[in-house]
């Protein structure tokens, strides 16, 4: 299994590369002076211009800036925006607002999604299959900012059972209703996932020999269906936790949460790339590191695959 690790981690670097890469080039060629739009309409005199350019590596070509952002990143350093600011200390105390939602709204995907799709799944062409279906394709068809402030109103304003906004709560009953929001749509691609993989194993060979051996249902679902089901499902749930760190932009701006998703979008506005690539690029990191985690946890749910 070491060798099938290595070799996964040697592919995961021109993966890394080639995406920072890509990312690098998107911020810092867009059109417009990162420099003298921190000075508004005011004037700048050109040997601060020129200073503060060469400080930033801003008059160097796009590659060149790329090697020494890469060569920083190296040694751990995330590098500073254009104020002087480190970019890692300005996200350091927002890793955990968004780590903590994330982490909500995928534990919200796993237990209520897989529940759910097992519930539709053993019962497939009846009411509660046609409520899973329907239901969740009334999510899916919901964008999330309209589902967000309804969720907001409802329940925080008007029902109070959650906090409507930001994190004096703590974790988790402040991330209880964001969570549930930014999960919704995972939520309702995985209940489908696991109903439709059930659905279809329950309806194998293997499956038809189980029962014929006299073990009892429970054991032949979870132990045997439910189990090869849960490989779709599984891949869906490391690709989506690396989809939830990076894409809650919006959730974060409804219940005015301060993490990553909020500095991001401040830093579009601000024009401030370095914090830009500086947090995608721990996003990437992330992403691939969970990819790994779910190739290695396909052997442990299917006895057939060997990492040879």
């Amino acid at each position: 299994m070491w060798r099938y690790v290595l070799r996964r981690l040697l592919q995961a670097v021109p993966v890394f590369f080639g995406t920072t890469l890509l990312i690098y080039v998107m911020v810092f060629a867009l059109p417009g002076d990162p420099i003298q739009a921190l000075a508004g309409d005011k004037p700048v005199p050109d040997n601060v211009l020129q200073t503060l350019r060469d400080r930033y590596n801003l008059n160097d070509p796009l590659l060149v800036q790329y090697g020494k952002y890469m060569w920083g990143l190296a040694q751990g350093d995330l590098g500073e925006n254009y104020t002087g600011q480190s970019v890692s200390e300005m996200l350091s105390g927002r890793w955990t607002v968004t780590a903590q939602l994330a982490l909500t709204a995928w534990i919200f995907e796993l237990a209520i999604g897989i529940a759910l799709g097992v519930w539709a799944g053993l019962r497939r062409g009846r009411l509660a299959d046609t409520l899973v279906l329907g239901g969740t394709t009334l999510v899916i068809a919901v964008p999330v900012f309209v589902l967000g402030y309804a969720a907001q109103l409802l329940f925080g304003l008007h029902w109070q059972i959650f906090p409507t906004a930001g994190t004096d709560e703590g974790w988790p009953v402040s991330y209880l209703l964001p969570g549930i929001v930014l999960g919704s749509l995972g939520l309702s691609y995985v209940a489908r996932l696991t109903r439709t993989s059930l659905s279809e194993n329950l309806r194998a060979d293997y499956v038809r020999t189980a029962n014929a051996k006299g073990l009892s249902r429970a054991r032949v679902v979870g132990r045997h269906a439910l189990r090869n089901s849960l490989i779709p499902v599984v891949t869906y749930l490391g690709v989506d936790f690396g989809n939830l760190m990076g894409g809650a932009v919006v959730t974060e701006g409804i219940f005015n949460l301060p993490g990553i998703g909020q500095q991001v979008f401040q830093s579009i506005q601000l024009k401030e790339g370095p914090v830009v690539v500086g947090a995608v690029t721990v996003l990437v990191l992330i992403f691939l590191l969970v990819n790994l985690v779910v190739d290695l946890l396909y052997g442990v749910l299917d006895p057939r695959i060997r990492y040879e």
